[in-house]
């Protein structure tokens, strides 16, 4: 199979979400679930952090989904503080598993960056029974401050933190894996958005795909 992208429209409870799709070269592994930054800030699926970690899952067989979040692209409705962003993915993975089964027959990958982290934090908290993830990513976890229901992540969460992030404190990441008991990897000097740190990042997620 030739490496393809295409543009995939899910249903969520606001309307349309616009996201894209993109299959591996090789023979199918599973796929991968990738979520932006702060609508309200610019975030949008073609974050760099996010494009890093998509073609990361990309190159180890994974099909990955990069969808824009409310009011973002042609993404319809408005930015409703990861409540809505939340209910919008569990039913855009009820879609995906619809539409594209032969993607879902190996390992299931769900990673976010800062705003990303807490709909996939609680995401993954609200699915239930075998549609749990084998891997969680969390790059700049910003998961309390859109916090809006109890979160239960698996002891493999890999949280990953910028020492010098400046719009997620390191002690702020450090209270988040102390709360839920996980280990965090520290990138020194890295900023919130890993400038220059992209390549470290990539390293880290290659090592938790690697491990599955």
């Amino acid at each position: 199979m030739t490496e393809r992208k295409e543009t995939w429209v899910a249903q969520g409870q606001a309307g349309a979400v616009d996201c894209v799709v993109e299959w591996p070269e090789g023979p199918v592994q599973g796929w991968a679930l990738v979520l932006h930054p702060h609508p309200l800030h610019g975030g949008a699926r073609d974050n760099k952090v996010v494009t890093t970690i998509s073609r990361t899952c990309l190159a180890h067989g994974l099909v990955t989904v990069r969808p824009n979040f409310r009011g973002v692209g042609a993404s319809e409705g408005s930015f409703d503080h990861a409540r809505g962003e939340t209910a919008d993915m569990l039913q855009l993975v009820e879609q995906f598993r619809a539409a594209y089964p032969q993607a879902c027959v190996g390992h299931w990958v769900l990673a976010g960056f800062s705003f990303g982290t807490s709909v996939a934090a609680q995401l993954y908290s609200a699915l239930q029974g075998g549609h749990q993830p084998d891997a969680v990513i969390l790059a700049g976890p910003a998961v309390e401050r859109f916090k809006f229901r109890d979160i239960a992540l698996p002891d493999h969460t890999v949280l990953i933190h910028g020492e010098a992030d400046e719009v997620v404190p390191l002690a702020e990441a450090m209270e988040f894996a102390r709360a839920h008991n996980l280990p965090v990897t520290v990138i020194p000097d890295a900023s919130h958005f890993f400038h220059g740190k992209l390549l470290t990042l990539k390293t880290l997620v290659q090592l938790r795909l690697r491990a599955l």
